[in-house]
């Protein structure tokens, strides 16, 4: 079987909530996004055979299939099919694992996994929210009410219940939150991120025309009182909007290719992809699957945790790495070393591949061999990513 390389990876930086990003169509992101990519990797954009594009909220201007309509958005040329993967917050590691598959196989040569979430524009639960607002139903079935009864499937209460369950108090929560911040303004401030993010020039939501190129979420001022003094987003409860992830409007792609082509487009590989996991998990408690999907990865791959030299877990909650961390026992100096979506911002479907273009880039900053990536998703899943630097 061929082997998956990651050859170009390319994302915006992260807009704020009604920040940078807001005037801008999810669909037009996603576009540049891709544009950006293809002119990055120097190929050919008819050379694209699919666009595999993630995103957690299809619906209004993320509905009717959001990777097509970003190729058409992009200026790529109309043979660029694509087509859109729901797996909530993994979409688009997910979108990764599907164009790896398929470029193993040899069906295709050339293909983007990509994704995108405008949070600003498409709020967070709007395509289920708002048909049960109208009489539309819920997605909770007789079924799942009979195998879950009285028991909500809540991110909120989740990450609740993972902090009490692995023994996090506020002040720790809190503590790994300034850590993200720090280490995000850290990575900016020197360049880090200039690999993988792509400029963009944008109208804002005041009509000023910008070159949007840094994350907007950071907090380059972040102190411990400041974060502690953020109210907790539920009574008796420890976790604050300071210590989960931030709403994000942004998108990212990387190109995905097999031996055919690189050798075909004179690509010269970043990555290559080693191992792909995708395991269920308890829905009530949601976020605590990365845990058993990362063991189930490495006993697949036959490594242990200590072979892996950098590892990026979403930071859904500041309890979901620390509690993986925790029971792995992880060194935190190679956990999410350019900082997290704490400080850069969650833009749900987008951050799969998000996450990929910051590990690969890391990995060749400090040429490290194996990266390792997962994330929490609705439902109870975690996708596992490890891939090696080229």
């Amino acid at each position: 079987m061929a082997e998956a390389y990651i050859a170009a990876v390319a994302r915006s930086a992260g807009g704020k909530r009604g920040g940078r990003l807001a005037a801008v169509h999810p669909a037009d992101l996603a576009g540049k996004v891709l544009a950006g990519l293809v002119e990055r990797s120097g190929i050919d954009p008819s050379a694209v055979e699919d666009v595999i594009m993630g995103c957690a909220c299809p619906g209004g201007e993320q509905g009717a299939n959001i990777a097509r309509n970003a190729v058409l958005a992009s200026g790529l040329p109309e043979s660029v099919p694509g087509t859109h993967v729901d797996r909530q917050c993994g979409s688009s590691q997910q979108a990764l694992h599907f164009a790896a598959a398929t470029v193993m196989s040899g069906v295709q040569d050339v293909v983007i996994a990509a994704g995108v979430e405008s949070m600003t524009r498409v709020p967070m639960g709007l395509p289920w929210t708002l048909p049960a607002k109208h009489g539309f139903g819920s997605y909770r079935s007789p079924g799942i009410e009979a195998r879950y009864p009285n028991q909500p499937f809540s991110q909120f209460g989740g990450a609740e219940m993972l902090a009490k369950k692995y023994g996090l108090t506020r002040d720790v929560l809190d503590a790994y939150s300034l850590e993200s911040h720090r280490r995000a303004a850290a990575a900016t401030q020197a360049g880090k991120f200039d690999a993988e993010i792509i400029p963009l020039e944008v109208v804002t939501p005041e009509g000023e025309t910008v070159v949007h190129k840094v994350d907007e979420g950071i907090r380059f001022d972040a102190s411990l009182d400041r974060i502690a003094s953020v109210k907790l987003l539920a009574e008796g409860g420890v976790i604050s909007a300071a210590s989960a992830s931030q709403i994000c409007d942004g998108a990212a792609a990387l190109l995905v290719v097999n031996e055919a082509g690189l050798k075909a487009h004179g690509l010269t590989p970043l990555a290559r992809v080693h191992q792909m996991t995708v395991l269920g998990h308890d829905p009530v408690i949601m976020l605590e699957a990365p845990i058993p999907a990362t063991e189930k990865a490495l006993a697949r791959a036959g490594m242990k945790l200590s072979d892996i030299d950098l590892y990026e877990v979403n930071e859904a909650f500041a309890p979901v790495p620390l509690a993986w961390t925790q029971v792995l026992d992880a060194n935190p100096a190679r956990l999410n070393v350019h900082g997290g979506a704490i400080a850069l911002g969650h833009p749900l479907g987008g951050s799969g591949a998000k996450l990929m273009a910051t590990l690969v880039s890391a990995l060749h900053d400090r040429r490290a061999r194996y990266g390792l990536q997962t994330m929490c998703e609705a439902g109870g899943m975690a996708n596992v990513t490890i891939v090696e630097r080229l």
